[in-house]
């Protein structure tokens, strides 16, 4: 009886988690399958069948250059997330091992600068990149976006060195290793999944950004999400290349994610996630 239980429970739950994922997933397939139907198809109503058309995809190439804001996506997310380890491995490692009365405020303090609206502080972020001369800049973007993942990353970080126990630390030192190379030679081989899984998640959110990608730039340094808002126009939205623009601009990510999904999943039941 109580196996019987126990085996309706799991298939329940499997149900359950497979009605999420598809509801999950619906709108990104149904952007697949739109971009894949003519413009009068797109727009006339709901209707799953495409007609299996990829003219789309070739005016979306021909109207813009998918390359360049690719390459603004791939450099801008990996090096945003580079900059951001950078920072968050040493004070992560401050904020876990050597602990003030003042450290949960600074960790909800750094937390609660996400929640502040982006449009808030817009316009004085704006005069600061024209004044400065990082509109429209690599460097300008990757900076905002280290500047606006920090937080996460901070905190991810800090939860998984929290999970490494500090005597293996405190010999390392007294075997005479220095800050540096408890950091590097002790501390990050240790943390190799939950940074790893760091790593992708901040990739992830870079390269989702568009509401500075798409007000800090215009066409040098624009990513994938601002070539996807180019599709929008005053004469209205073209749903069908709008779809296939979309669709380009997510492909790379979902490829990563698919491939990394077991070592993001490690990385997360390290203790990013109780």
């Amino acid at each position: 009886m109580a196996r019987s239980v126990t085996t309706g429970r799991k298939i329940t739950a499997t149900i359950v988690a497979w009605v999420v994922a598809l509801i999950i997933f619906f709108p990104i397939l149904y952007t697949i399958i739109t971009s894949l139907k003519t413009e009068p198809e797109a727009i006339a109503g709901f209707n799953l069948i495409p007609s299996g058309t990829f003219e789309n995809y070739i005016n979306v190439q021909t109207q813009s250059d998918y390359l360049k804001p690719f390459m603004n996506s791939v450099i801008l997310s990996v090096g945003s997330t580079i900059l951001a380890l950078i920072i968050a491995i040493p004070g992560a490692w401050a904020m876990a091992f050597s602990p003030t009365k003042r450290t949960k405020d600074v960790l909800m303090w750094m937390l609660s600068t996400k929640m502040m609206p982006a449009v808030a502080v817009l316009v004085p972020i704006y005069l600061l990149f024209r004044d400065f001369g990082l509109l429209d800049s690599r460097i300008g973007l990757t900076v905002m976006l280290t500047l606006i993942n920090l937080p996460i990353v901070v905190w991810m970080l800090y939860t998984y060195f929290r999970e490494i126990p500090g005597e293996i630390l405190e010999a390392s030192r007294m075997d005479g290793a220095g800050l540096w190379q408890e950091i590097v030679y002790v501390l990050t081989p240790m943390a190799v999944p939950g940074i790893a899984s760091t790593l992708l998640l901040n990739i992830i959110l870079a390269w989702n950004e568009s509401f500075w990608s798409i007000r800090l730039t215009t066409t040098n340094a624009a990513p994938l999400t601002a070539f996807i808002a180019s599709f929008s126009s005053p004469q209205g939205l073209f749903w069908a290349k709008l779809s296939a623009a979309s669709t380009m601009a997510i492909a790379p990510i979902l490829i990563l994610g698919w491939f990394s999904q077991k070592q993001l999943v490690r990385g997360l039941t390290f203790g990013a996630v109780k």
